[in-house]
Parts: C-alpha cells; structure tokens; sequence
C-alpha cells in the first residue's frame, strides 16, 4: 500500500509517462549532436534530463530536494529508467559541465516532432481575414539575478539579469524560438532572427519599434504589427472612413509616413504605413498601432495586435507554475539548461492537456493536479479526468482499529 504502489494496469509512475513522451532515439540524436555524454561515466545526458524535470514538475527550489525526491524508493528510481538516483554533488557539477544546447536542440526537435498535434488542438481565437497566414507574436522577459553569484549575467553596475527573447508561434500557442541574452541587450537585436518567411505577421510591442528592423521586414514581405512610438514624427497622408454601425473602439485609421530625421536616414520615409488608434476600454487607453499593410480591415489590424496578450499569458504560466526564476546552479550552462528543461516541460503539459484531458482547465490547475500525482502510478488519462478535489468516500471500508501512538505511555 501507499504512495509507490504499482497499479496492476500500469507499472509506471505518472513522471515516467510524461517522460516517454520524450522518444528516446531523439535525444539520443541531440547528445550525439552535442556529444553531451562525452567523459560521463554516470550522470548522464538522459540522468541529468529526469532530474531537472522531476524539479521543474515537483517545483523543487534545491538540488537536495530533487536528490531526496527521486531518492525515496528503488521502484521509483527503476521504472524511471535510472540505475541509481543523483547526488547532490553529482547534479551540481553536471550543470555546471554539460552544455545547455542539448535542451535547447531537444526544445526545437519536440516541437517539430508533435507540430501537427499541436497545431491540431490548439484552441486559439482566428481572425478571419488572415486565417491561412502565420502569426508570431515577440516579446521578452527579464529575470534578475544576483550579480556577485552570477557574474556572466551582467545588467546594471550592481545588477544582473537575463532576458529570454521569445517568438510565440499562434498557430501552436506555443514559443518556437528562444534566445536567452543578458539582460542589458536591446529587445529589437535579441531575437537573432529578424525576418521570416513571405507574408509572415509579426506582432510586437513598440520596444522593437525600430526604423532598421521595420524596413527589413518590408523588404522581406513580412507584415509587422506594433505600437508607434510617442514621440515619432509623422505625415498624414490619408485618413480612412470606419464603419459607422460596429467597431465603435477603433478611433482613426489613417495612411501615413514617417517624416523625422532618422526616418529620412534609413529611407523608411518612402514606404507608406498604416496608423490605426484604438481605444482600450479594459485599461481605459488610446493606444496607437503602426503596420507596413494598407488593405486589411482597421479590426483585423486591432485584433492582431491583442493577440499580444497570448505571449504575456505564456510568460505568467511559466513564472507561476514552473521554475524560471529560481536556479540550481549560477553558471550559464546550468541557468540555460534549467530554462529549456522548463520550456520542454511546458510543451510535455500542453501536449497533455490539449489532447488527453477531456475538459479544459486553466493551466495552473492542471499543472497543481500533475504535481500532486506525479508519483503515483496512475495513467495519465486517469489524472486529466477522473482526479478531482473534493471529499472522497472510501467504499467498503473495514473497522478502524486504533492502536496507541508512539508517545502513549
């Protein structure tokens, strides 16, 4: 009886199951790629790989809990494919040593592996107009750091920080490309990948309202959709009719170009842009929306860029339900490693959650009901849909014989 007890339909615990989902021959390709494995003799690539998702799903804030955790039985440690739980000691040194590009790799080869799954149930919101275009939404965000501990992540003079520069993909809801920088670079050069494919939408926020990167995307036939800067000078070429009966948030929509100094530098000046004013009745703001496309309707120009609100949704789950903010290790490659391992277990939860779950929950709580079962051997269908709160009765319970307690006298 009790917590690791097999379930005679399933001899795995709910962990080992969601590892699975990982298949083997995949990783085993991205340690090869990286030859992560090279000099180990114990902890290896795939040891060091359940350890930090043990963490990342059980919120452990220390080594030792992880040690602890895996540590408590010999059945748990087997069924999860491990032929000894880690040392403290020994996690430490792994993530310090091994390069964080293995999780990274494995990040990247995850999404293409379940694209389509993903793709499939993936339950976002569609703007008609533009339904067979993709959509990227970009932001970052910064997490701070103690600069006398993590002294490659420099930010202010007594400051440290890294950013994580994001490219959520809308059609998967999920990011596609990550690249983690010290805090102090600019959002608009910390992507790496400035442009994408033909008639790709990119949406923004207006830190990467930027004349250079704008006019790259012109000429690559992207649509950008960010906002104006305050102070931007500009001239007013057109302005546009709205509809009279609906639409009653979006104030102006005109056709415009920008006229300043810097504007004329970079040559942007000679490219006709749209200016759309919204009003947002939620924070009670005017908000201004620039985009390089002059033909789509002024509501599809505004409801594109409150998509923005996915990418902020994504940053919240992470921050809230996995661990982010809190490392185990002060080196890069262990900082790194401990971000992707989370991202990668993001995407094991929503792959769970859009297609095994029968009912759709918030993921907070779904991720609180993974945590609490992630030991038991119960299959993963049964956690999404028979676990529950509430009070549960035991059904032909026997009598209660209560026996003194150890203290008794």
């Amino acid at each position: 009886m009790g917590l690791f007890r097999r379930n005679k339909n399933n001899n795995k615990p709910l962990l080992g199951q969601i590892l699975d989902l990982v298949p083997r021959w995949l990783l085993e390709s991205c340690i090869k790629k990286h030859q992560s494995d090279k000099g180990c003799s114990k902890y290896k690539t795939y040891d060091q790989f359940v350890a930090l998702t043990f963490g990342q799903l059980n919120k452990c804030y220390t080594l030792s809990d992880i040690s602890t955790g895996i540590g408590v039985c010999q059945s748990f440690i087997m069924d999860l494919g491990l032929s000894q739980s880690p040392a403290r000691s020994t996690m430490s040194d792994g993530n310090k040593k091994r390069t964080w590009k293995v999780y990274e790799s494995l990040y990247i080869k995850l999404l293409s592996h379940y694209d389509k799954v993903l793709k499939k149930d993936n339950h976002r919101t569609i703007i008609q107009e533009i339904k067979d275009h993709s959509i990227k939404l970009i932001d970052s965000t910064t997490i701070s750091l103690c600069l006398s501990m993590f002294d490659w992540a420099k930010f202010r003079t007594a400051k440290g920080g890294i950013k994580i520069h994001t490219c959520f993909d809308d059609a998967l809801q999920i990011p596609d490309l990550i690249n983690i920088t010290e805090a102090k670079t600019h959002d608009s050069k910390g992507l790496g990948q400035n442009v994408f494919p033909k008639n790709t939408i990119i949406v923004e926020d207006r830190a990467y309202f930027d004349f250079a990167l704008m006019l790259n995307r012109i000429f690559a036939q992207n649509i950008f959709v960010t906002r104006i800067k305050t102070n931007t000078d500009y001239t007013i070429i057109k302005e546009l009719e709205l509809p009279i009966d609906k639409d009653q948030d979006i104030l102006k929509d005109e056709i415009i170009t920008l006229s300043g100094k810097k504007a004329i530098e970079t040559k942007i000046n000679e490219h006709d842009l749209r200016l759309v004013t919204v009003y947002r009745a939620e924070d009670n703001k005017v908000i201004h929306i620039i985009t390089n496309n002059l033909d789509w309707t002024a509501r599809t120009i505004a409801d594109l860029y409150k998509k923005r609100w996915d990418i902020e949704l994504f940053f919240k789950a992470m921050k809230q339900n996995l661990q982010i903010k809190t490392f185990l290790g002060t080196s890069e490659n262990a900082v790194k490693s401990q971000i992707y391992v989370a991202l990668i277990s993001y995407l094991l939860l929503e792959l769970i959650n859009r297609t095994i779950a029968k009912k759709v929950k918030t993921f907070s709580n779904f991720v609180e009901k993974i945590r609490v079962c992630l030991a038991f051997y119960l299959s993963i269908e049964y956690v999404c849909n028979q676990v529950n709160e509430g009070a549960k009765k035991v059904i032909n319970q026997n009598k209660i014989i209560f026996k003194p307690d150890l203290f008794s006298q």
